[in-house]
């Protein structure tokens, strides 16, 4: 109502400004022009107000549909790629509702969570991503992705992380890989001298060895090259997760690198730390056999 009364008003002005101009320039009352001016004007305003909302709308209809092309031809990217587009849908659905329905904390951890989720996928994409601090949540939900192999070096970086309650968590989704499907796991604890492998160690080897793990012990100081050794966890040979350490040795930030020059590097770094832990540890002992007499 207002736009039309808009139109109205400016129409009729227009129509009534020619009518007074031509009777001004034209003092006889008869002139049947002063009409044919008015009216002739006024339905050039009344024209042209009609086209210039016209263009507006189109423009605003062109936007819409670039718009809805654009969605369609990511969606049809979804649809074509790996990823489940149902589980797109999901997200988009959800942050639909959340800013339909969420307060304004909601909203904002919304926006929070969802750009931590973009980083995330824009840095696989790239082949790399990273986040500070330990990220518990992407090492457990990797593992629940495994499906051939998962070799793991545990330094004394992440040493006091088996002590907490996301090991317990790490620990049980192994489980489940090997059990379920199949996945070989094995892990190889590294420490710099042999003071080092305690009581405790070999416990937490033990307890790791009963959930089917292959773990093992090596002492860099007893290797002909006494290697720097990172932490380090490489995935069904495609996709490797590291911590960080900062200058007291803490864990400071977690990376996973999907750059196949980098996964080759720690799988042949893997390998031989392996091979010299076998080394360690000698010959395994043999039962004796008491014969009868």
């Amino acid at each position: 109502m207002p736009k039309m009364f808009w139109r109205i008003l400016i129409t009729a002005s227009a129509a009534g400004g020619a009518f007074l101009l031509t009777s001004i320039l034209d003092q006889d009352d008869g002139n049947i022009w002063q009409w044919v001016a008015s009216i002739v004007i006024g339905s050039a305003a009344l024209i042209v107000q009609f086209l210039i909302d016209f263009g507006e709308r189109f423009e605003k209809v062109d936007t819409r549909f670039n718009e809805i092309l654009a969605a369609t031809t990511l969606f049809s990217q979804v649809d074509g790629s790996v990823l489940r587009s149902d589980e797109v849908t999901r997200l988009v659905l959800g942050y639909t509702k959340v800013r339909e329905r969420g307060g304004d904390i909601v909203q904002a951890f919304a926006e929070k969570e969802l750009g931590r989720l973009a980083k995330t996928m824009e840095g696989l994409g790239s082949g790399s991503a990273d986040c500070p601090g330990e990220n518990n949540e992407w090492l457990i939900d990797i593992t629940d992705c495994v499906k051939m192999t998962l070799d793991a070096t545990s330094t004394s970086v992440d040493r006091e992380f088996w002590t907490n309650g996301s090991a317990e968590r790490y620990l049980a989704a192994q489980e489940k890989a090997i059990k379920r499907r199949g996945v070989e796991i094995r892990r190889l604890f590294v420490v710099r001298d042999v003071d080092e492998v305690t009581p405790e160690l070999r416990a937490l080897c033990e307890r790791h060895r009963r959930r089917g793990i292959e773990a093992r012990i090596a002492v860099r100081s007893l290797m002909e090259s006494s290697p720097r050794v990172d932490d380090f966890i490489v995935f069904d040979g495609e996709l490797c997760f590291e911590t960080k350490p900062d200058q007291e040795s803490n864990p400071d930030r977690t990376w996973l690198s999907a750059e196949p020059d980098h996964i080759e590097d720690r799988v042949t770094q893997f390998a031989k730390l392996w091979a010299e832990s076998e080394r360690q540890a000698g010959p395994e002992p043999q039962p004796t056999v008491i014969s009868g007499t």
